[in-house]
């Protein structure tokens, strides 16, 4: 009896599930937790930090820290823009300006930023020619100053928009409050794009569901593509399957390449990739959504072979769709 009371006393760590709204949806965790950790507590450090964070670089919230540099005024910079606004440069970089959150003139004007554009579509690839001037993460900078930190531009038409990389972010910042109160294992999903570490609760990775990128799947889960088993990173799913819309005849989907400021045209359906953390596997999803399937292969097998970049590609047509991951991938597919 006194040893399985030591044993009880012992194992006080149990798996709870954590939900909530945030940047226009739902998030949701599910971590082992120990039982002298009160779960509300979690819970509203998690609210106060996606609330941090919308009210720094959400483009929907007119009141926001982008919102307003976004229109012209001088505002202190906080950690959270500074610090995704590093990243994104980074980013930027390193894909040679395919991901690009300074495109955001051109997000608006195709109808998948935070404005819309009632131009025809044709109207609307004449003045995207002209928007490439003011567009490049390289006419911003910060000037530091006694009241705090504040972000230049070269151009007063210049404007940002962080979404494709945000909700990966956001997913950064939550594993950061979930270890600091030291879980050893929790899955975090915010907007679909996911951020896990350790094993579930049955034991073993986790298990993540692909969507197949059908045109009008909206609803996740509804049409699996395959699953992957994961730990300890990021997972994103980006593709053209969801926003996009189609005028005579033609498809114009939310992937914008920044450098031809067009909506792209290419056989890549989806992107799926798993990165060291949210927002690295965030943005790359973009990256390869943009430079299209065999430039993506490319990218992942050299220029990103050092970093454990692993990625899930469906192209070809809709009715004949392939597949291409990196081998260190663990699928159902591959087990049948």
């Amino acid at each position: 009896m006194l040893l399985l009371l030591s044993v009880c006393a012992c194992s006080t760590d149990r798996y709870v599930t954590l939900d909530g709204f945030a940047q226009g949806g739902t998030w949701s965790v599910k971590c082992s937790l120990s039982s002298k950790i009160n779960r509300q507590d979690v819970k509203n450090s998690i609210d106060s930090a996606l609330l941090v964070i919308d009210n720094s670089i959400s483009g929907y919230n007119k009141g926001s820290i982008l919102s307003r540099v976004n229109a012209g005024e001088q505002v202190a910079l906080d950690s959270t823009f500074i610090d995704i606004f590093n990243i994104s440069k980074e980013i930027w970089e390193k894909s040679g300006g395919a991901f690009d959150p300074s495109a955001g003139p051109l997000f608006d004007l195709w109808g998948f930023g935070f404005a819309d554009s009632t131009a025809t579509a044709a109207q609307k690839a004449a003045m995207a020619t002209g928007m490439k001037e003011y567009i490049g993460m390289d006419l911003f900078g910060f000037e530091e100053t006694p009241k705090g930190t504040f972000l230049t531009k070269t151009d007063s038409r210049c404007r940002l928009n962080f979404n494709a990389i945000a909700q990966g972010y956001s997913c950064d910042v939550v594993a950061h409050i979930l270890d600091s109160y030291g879980c050893a294992n929790y899955i975090i999903e915010l907007g679909g794009e996911i951020v896990c570490k350790g094993q579930r609760e049955q034991g073993g990775p986790w298990r993540i569901w692909i969507d197949k990128p059908e045109d009008g799947n909206n609803v996740s889960g509804a049409l699996k593509q395959d699953v992957v088993s994961i730990s300890d990173c990021g997972l994103v799913t980006s593709g053209n399957y969801r926003k996009f819309y189609v005028e005579d005849g033609q498809k114009y989907s939310h992937t914008v390449d920044p450098v031809s400021g067009m909506p792209v045209k290419h056989s890549l359906l989806s992107a799926t990739v798993v990165a060291r953390d949210g927002a690295t596997a965030d943005a790359y999803a973009t990256w390869f959504m943009v430079i299209g399937t065999e430039e993506a292969k490319r990218v992942i097998s050299s220029q990103l072979a050092g970093e454990g970049v692993e990625a899930y590609l469906v192209y070809g047509e809709q009715d004949d769709m392939k597949v291409w991951h990196t081998p260190g991938l663990i699928l159902d597919s591959d087990r049948r």
